[in-house]
């Protein structure tokens, strides 16, 4: 059975807020949480590490446009 994720450990895995995660998921780019019990959410690992992996790497971001600061 593949492991799930809780809110913390999403948070520690991505470096990104609770809050940060929630938007994410509102607006479609991050994945949603299954429901593990009454109360309780969680992520599999496996659609953690897969939306990591299609993140461009860090200082890989292109401007828009050519013109400088």
């Amino acid at each position: 059975m593949e492991r799930m994720l809780r809110i913390k450990d999403v948070i520690k895995i991505t470096a990104m807020s609770n809050s940060t995660i929630y938007e994410l998921i509102k607006s479609n780019d991050f994945p949603r949480p299954k429901r593990i019990g009454k109360r309780a959410v969680g992520w599999l690992e496996n659609d953690i590490q897969l939306w990591l992996e299609t993140r461009p790497p860090a200082g890989s971001w292109e401007f828009l446009t050519n013109e400088p600061f």
